[in-house]
Order: structure tokens, then sequence, then C-alpha cells
């Protein structure tokens, strides 16, 4: 969890509901909340020209989307669509930023996320800049599984379905499968009743 719901709450956070396929935000809005999931799935995302999506990254109960762009006095690149039904708490940016000024523990764990969202860019960019399937999708299972204290093999089931896995890499959902069952048949990974655990 990025901030303690209790400590929103206090500070006025109200919550709003977002039934599945319902925008949190969208590509060009200009930031006025700071949004912590308290329930649900959240994708953020982009369309090209051509109308096809492209996946940044999906985001579960605890995280928050979009804070980063509060910060700076930028529209939102991206947006922000609910997966499933989501349970969200919303607390407005000048409140946001007057509870980082009183708490500096506050303002470090804000920064240790944010610095966890930075460091996930830059590997799934190196990972995407691959021509091979399987050095990508073993980019994202790395860097999924490095938050977990077990290494050992086998040990972290992934949370995504195939079909994330490859909009998360850039790869259709067919080459991401064929690719997965190559990489278990290279014991990279196991697939137990349809899961995989690396």
């Amino acid at each position: 969890m990025v901030i303690d719901e209790n400590i929103l709450f206090s500070a006025g956070a109200e919550i709003k509901e977002y039934n599945p396929t319902e925008n949190i935000f969208c590509e060009g809005d200009n930031p006025h909340y700071y949004y912590q999931i308290i329930t649900g799935e959240v994708k953020l995302n982009n369309y090209n020209e051509e109308g096809k999506e492209f996946i940044q990254n999906f985001l579960s109960a605890g995280q928050s989307c979009g804070e980063s762009i509060l910060f700076i006095d930028k529209p939102y690149p991206m947006n922000a669509e609910a997966v499933t039904d989501c349970s969200i708490l919303r607390l407005h940016k000048s409140t946001f930023f007057n509870l980082l000024n009183k708490s500096p523990k506050l303002c470090m764990e804000v920064s240790s996320f944010l610095s966890q969202r930075l460091y996930y860019k830059f590997i799934m960019m190196m990972n995407i800049s691959s021509q091979s399937p399987s050095t990508r999708l073993k980019g994202l299972m790395d860097y999924l599984k490095s938050f977990q204290d077990d290494e050992s093999p086998y040990s972290f089931m992934i949370p995504l379905t195939r079909q994330q896995m490859a909009s998360l890499t850039g790869l259709c959902v067919e080459t991401a499968i064929r690719t997965i069952k190559h990489m278990e048949k290279d014991k990279i990974l196991k697939i137990e009743n349809r899961k995989i655990l690396y």
C-alpha cells in the first residue's frame, strides 16, 4: 500500500466506485486527484492512431495510479481504466501535497513507490526493445518476482493472465502462449493448473 487508508480518510478522501471499462481519468485530462485502489484492478493504457491498445501496466488493491503526474504541470499521458468493479479512494491534489509537506516519512514512502515505478519502466523499456519473445516475458517475470524474498525456482506464481503478459510485453497472445510453453520445456518456468510458477 502506498498510503495508509486511514490517513487518506482522515484527510478527507472519498470513495468512488467504477464499473469495468469505465475511465478513472483519460489521456489529456489535467490531474486534480490522488487515486488509490481499495479493491479491483485498473489498467493504464493508450491507443495509437489506428485504435490499437497499448497497455502500460496493471494495478491492483493498495496501489495508486497517475500519482507521478501530480508533481508536474502536465496532462495525463495515458488512460486509467477499470478492468473489474473498483473502489478507489480519491483525494484532492492540494490536500495530498499538504499531507506530504506535514510528514517527511510519508513523503519518503511515496518517493520510494515512485522510484519502484520508474524502475519498472526502465526494465520494461529495455526488455520490449528485444526481438526475442522469451527475453521480453522473462524480463517481466524477473521484475514481478524481484519483490519477493524467495528467489528459488518456481517459488513465485505470476499474478497475470497470458493476455495481460502479452499486452505488457507488446506480443500477440498466441506468441506469448507458445513462448511460455517453450520456456516450460526449457525448465525456465513451470505450469501447474494453468498457473505459471517462476
